[in-house]
């Protein structure tokens, strides 16, 4: 991979799953790395030694702009990644989305960052059909996606206004060591398998037949370093996870019980209102420009994180997030805290 000049990254929420990854690999390359997280969603473990740490919030930008200056790479990995969740709190998710890119932007712009690179999210697609691809107009369904799309906006403008690259990274459904799995409101591979340890039923919302391509940890880590130094991604959006192994939730219930040797009976209760349906993404822009190849299939995965969980040991799920719309239209896994 080319070498940046400086040598510096800087992450933000280095202490979740998908940041940490990107920290251990810079690291590895023989880069300088730091990172802030403010420890809503991740696990301060997570963060690899030789990273320097900061516990910040990055709505807070008199305390970001004096770490950003003078970095060569800012990756902007942090957000409260409830799709689902966001049609009930939907102040929560766009505060922590929207606002908080903005004051990440910003502090990178001030600082003479040369490149940015926003991890989005395949919400931003939202009701087009399947697959998505980079050149489709964005079609959000939730607040969530509404809030992506809309960091995604701000970082073109703010970037080009003050001479900063840009590139927008669109990895989807990531699964692996590290992610969150006593989080009540997202990662679904990670809640079945926490709840099928502790010999306890999964609960499927709708009838399980939505449709998602799911991505293990190292195959996003290696495109996304190379977004760091290759000229071709500047100003681009680029998808990044497998356009194969396109698998309902029952499927995927039914893959990890097998793993598991676990009787399958899951509990059926209504859907979500706003979920989509089918969505899985087109990488053919992402192995025209970034080589991309995933190595590992889902099953794999799967295998390592059900190894990793068991490791650490399950874990009785934390409701940490209030719903701001408790209405007769919220999942009850959530209102009544049921997982």
């Amino acid at each position: 991979m080319p070498q940046l000049n400086e040598k510096r990254i800087f992450i933000t929420g280095i202490a979740g799953f998908l940041g940490s990854h990107i920290a251990e690999r810079c690291l590895a390359e023989g880069y300088s790395v730091a990172g802030c997280d403010n420890l809503i969603g991740g696990y301060l473990d997570n963060v690899p030694h030789g990273a320097a740490f900061h516990q910040i919030d990055c709505n807070d930008f008199a305390s970001l702009a004096p770490l950003l200056k003078d970095v060569e790479v800012v990756y902007h990995c942090a957000a409260t990644a409830y799709e689902g969740l966001s049609v009930f709190s939907p102040h929560l998710v766009t505060s922590n989305v929207v606002t908080a890119t903005t004051g990440v932007v910003s502090a990178a712009a001030a600082g003479g960052v040369r490149r940015f690179v926003l991890c989005s999210s395949m919400a931003r697609y939202g009701t087009n059909q399947v697959p998505f691809t980079e050149d489709m107009i964005p079609a959000p369904q939730d607040p969530y996606g509404i809030a992506k799309w809309s960091a995604e906006r701000l970082l073109a403008n703010i970037a080009e206004t003050h001479g900063m690259e840009w590139v927008v990274a669109v990895p989807h459904n990531i699964i692996g060591p590290r992610q969150r799995y006593d989080d009540p409101y997202r990662n679904v591979a990670a809640i079945f398998i926490n709840l099928m340890l502790q010999g306890r039923q999964p609960y499927i919302y709708g009838g399980g037949h939505q449709k998602r391509c799911f991505s293990y940890v190292s195959d996003v880590v290696d495109p996304l370093l190379r977004m760091a130094t290759d000229d071709r991604c500047v100003a681009e959006v680029i998808n990044i996870g497998p356009d194969d192994e396109f698998v309902t939730i029952n499927e995927l219930a039914a893959m990890i019980a097998r793993l598991l040797d676990f009787d399958l009976q899951p509990n059926r209760i209504d859907g979500r209102p706003q979920e989509v349906l089918f969505a899985n993404c087109s990488a053919d822009k992402a192995r025209r420009l970034l080589d991309y190849q995933p190595k590992v299939k889902l099953e794999e995965g799967l295998a390592v994180m059900i190894d990793w969980i068991k490791s650490r040991g399950p874990r009785p799920f934390l409701h940490n997030v209030e719903l701001e719309i408790d209405g007769p239209l919220a999942p009850k896994t959530w209102s009544k805290k049921i997982l």
